[in-house]
C-alpha cells in the first residue's frame, strides 16, 4: 500500500484498554501515512480503565505499529493527557526518537508556529472532581457499548444509527457551555503567547476553525478521538487539516470494523458479562 507522506499527524483520545476505543480503525489508518512526525496528544493508554482483563490484539498492534514507526525514523512526541497522567512524571524523558513531553510547541517552515497540548488543564471537573471525571469516564465507556447495541438492534428493524453522547452532549447546554468555554480559553490563551494555531484533544469534538479575539486570531484544532468520531489532524504543504476516517472510503473497504453487527452484540454482552463479575466481586 502506497503511504500519504505527511509533515506532521496528531491523534489523541484513543483510550486503549477501554471497550469504546476503535483500536481496528485507528490501526488502518496509520497503515496508510507516513508522517515526520507523529504526536501523541493524550488519552491514548487510558490508566484510568486499564485492566489486565481487556487488552486486545488490535489494541496491541497500534502499539506495535508506533514502534515501528520510531524504527523507520518517525519521531513520535507523546503528549500526556487526563487519562494517562501517571506518565507526567516523566516529562522531558527521551529514548531515540520518542519522546515525553507536556506541552509542546513545533516551528513550520513558513514561520508559523503551533501550540499542542491536550487540554485538562482547562477542565473545571478535572481540577476539582477528578473523581467525579472518573466516574464520567466509566459512565461514558459504558454508554458506548450500551450505544452499539441499540445500533444493532436498530439496523435490523431498518433504522439508521444515531450517537446517544453525541445527543446528550449537543442538548444539554452545560455540555455545549463547557465545550465553548474550553475553546475560547485554549484559543485566549495561544492569541496571549503569540501562536498561529493551537492544538488540543481531551473535549473529543474535532474542529479546524479560526477564533477571534478583542486582542487578535488564532486557528483553533481539535483532534476529535477514536471512539465515536475517528478523526485526526494532519499538517501538510504549510496547512493543517482534519481527517475523517469515515470519509476515507479507500481505507474503510480495506478496514475489518472493530464494529460490525455482530462484533457490536457479542462484545457489548462481554461488556455486562465483566461489569456483572466486577460488582460480585466487590460486593
Amino acid at each position: 500500500m502506497i503511504k500519504r507522506k505527511l509533515d506532521v499527524a496528531v491523534i489523541s483520545d484513543v483510550h486503549l484498554g477501554t471497550y469504546g476505543s476503535r483500536a481496528n480503525e485507528l490501526s488502518r489508518y496509520l497503515s496508510t501515512i507516513d508522517p515526520a512526525i507523529l504526536i501523541l496528544n493524550g488519552d491514548i493508554i487510558d490508566i484510568w480503565q486499564f485492566s489486565k482483563k481487556y487488552w486486545p490484539p488490535g489494541h496491541m498492534q497500534v502499539i506495535k505499529q508506533i514502534t515501528s514507526m520510531l524504527s523507520r525514523g518517525i519521531k513520535v512526541y507523546y503528549v500526556t493527557g487526563n487519562h494517562d497522567e501517571m506518565l507526567r512524571r516523566f516529562e522531558h524523558f527521551s529514548v531515540g526518537d520518542f519522546h515525553i513531553v507536556n506541552k509542546m510547541v513545533i516551528h513550520h517552515g513558513d514561520g508559523k508556529r503551533s501550540w499542542i497540548f491536550h487540554g485538562d488543564v482547562f477542565d473545571v471537573i478535572m481540577q476539582h472532581s477528578k473523581w467525579l471525571a472518573k466516574l464520567g469516564a466509566v459512565g461514558y465507556d459504558t454508554l458506548i457499548y450500551i450505544n452499539a447495541f441499540i445500533n444493532y438492534i436498530s439496523k435490523k428493524l431498518g433504522k439508521g444509527k444515531i450517537s446517544l453522547s453525541k445527543k446528550i452532549k449537543n442538548s444539554v447546554k452545560g455540555a455545549v457551555k463547557h465545550i465553548n468555554n474550553f475553546e475560547e480559553t485554549a484559543a485566549s490563551i495561544a492569541i496571549e503567547k503569540g501562536y498561529d494555531y493551537v492544538l488540543c484533544g481531551h473535549i473529543h469534538q474535532p474542529a479546524n476553525r479560526t477564533i477571534n479575539t478583542g486582542n487578535g486570531s488564532v486557528n483553533y484544532l481539535n483532534s476529535g478521538d477514536w471512539i465515536e468520531n475517528l478523526t485526526a489532524l494532519e499538517y501538510d504543504d504549510n496547512k493543517w487539516a482534519v481527517y475523517y476516517f469515515q470519509e476515507d472510503k479507500l481505507v474503510q473497504e480495506l478496514t475489518d470494523s472493530f464494529y460490525t453487527d455482530e462484533a457490536a452484540y457479542l462484545r457489548t454482552a462481554e461488556l455486562f458479562k465483566i461489569m456483572m463479575q466486577d460488582f460480585a466481586i466487590t460486593s
